[in-house]
Parts: C-alpha cells; sequence; structure tokens
C-alpha cells in the first residue's frame, strides 16, 4: 500500500492568500480564495477515500479474508492523521475568517 505524501498544490494555495496586496483587484483575490477552497475540497475527498479504504479493509478482515492486520492497522492511522489534518486546516480557516471578521474597515 503506498502512502501518499502532501501534494503541492495546498501550500500554493494557502501562500498565494498571503501573498494578496491591497493594490490587486478583487479578481486576483477570489481567485486565490478559489484556489484555498479548492485544495481544503481535495483535502476532504482524499479524507473520504482513506476512510473508505480503512472501512473496507475492517470488514475484509471481520469477514475472515485475507488480509494483513498491519496492512488494516497502517489504514486506520493513515485515516486518522488525515482526519486531523482536515480538522487543523478547518480550525485554521476559521480562525481566519474571524480574524477577519474582527477588522475594522
Amino acid at each position: 500500500m503506498q502512502i501518499q505524501g502532501i501534494s503541492p498544490n495546498v501550500m500554493s494555495g494557502i501562500q498565494g492568500l498571503g501573498e494578496l496586496t491591497k493594490s490587486q483587484s478583487s479578481s486576483a483575490q477570489k481567485s486565490a480564495l478559489d484556489g484555498i477552497g479548492q485544495t481544503f475540497q481535495d483535502v476532504l475527498s482524499g479524507l473520504n477515500e482513506s476512510q473508505m479504504q480503512a472501512d473496507g479493509l475492517v470488514q475484509q478482515m471481520a469477514a475472515g479474508e485475507n488480509v494483513d492486520l498491519h496492512d488494516v492497522m497502517i489504514a486506520l492511522e493513515e485515516n486518522d492523521i488525515n482526519f486531523k489534518v482536515a480538522m487543523g486546516i478547518r480550525d485554521k480557516l476559521v480562525d481566519a475568517y474571524r480574524e477577519v471578521m474582527r477588522m475594522q474597515v
């Protein structure tokens, strides 16, 4: 089983938001926000795939099929890590939203 790494577009989407300046047009800002939204959507899709794979391995093991225990445990831990990363990203996005809402115009 191959463990997937963090894709480089995750970091570029997050860095793109920080590089926005007031002189940039709203379309550039919207583009950066769309990129972050797409990145978060990709993270959630990856989390869903990880969950489905782990569930499938657990069901195979429960049914008595020939599945290695270490493969099941690795899939479950990978899913747990993916879930924690997704929750961390969500928390940071909520914090950023709250900070923007506190800004005085």
